[in-house]
């Protein structure tokens, strides 16, 4: 199990697999939404960076058996971690902020 499924859901992961490789900015003009709503498909998805960040974790193969949560605030992403996560942190960032439509990634640890 990963982030993606971990977080979202097991139908998330198959959504993934099944989902052809999208354009974030293409997806967004064509449909006329905002890019941090785009999700893994190409389609309108409220929690649609959040997903695609948890997907780009799962890729770099961090592993998700640490206390580290993905959400997200319009274009930022929220990384939300437990002291177990602060080995991975900077690379999970890192990877966040890599992914199409983030603007900012912000660290919050969890108290």
């Amino acid at each position: 199990m990963g982030f993606l499924s971990k977080l979202f859901g097991k139908h998330e992961e198959e959504k993934a697999a099944a989902a052809p490789q999208i354009s974030v900015q293409a997806a967004a003009a064509e449909k006329s939404i905002p890019p941090e709503k785009v999700g893994l498909d190409g389609n309108f998805d409220e929690s649609g960076l959040a997903k695609r960040v948890a997907k780009a974790l799962d890729d770099a193969n961090i592993s998700d058996h640490v206390g580290l949560w993905v959400a997200q605030t319009g274009g930022v992403v929220v990384l939300k971690y437990n002291p177990d996560a602060e080995g991975i942190l900077a690379q999970a960032k890192q990877v966040a902020s890599s992914v199409e439509g983030a603007t900012d990634v912000q660290t919050v640890p969890n108290t």
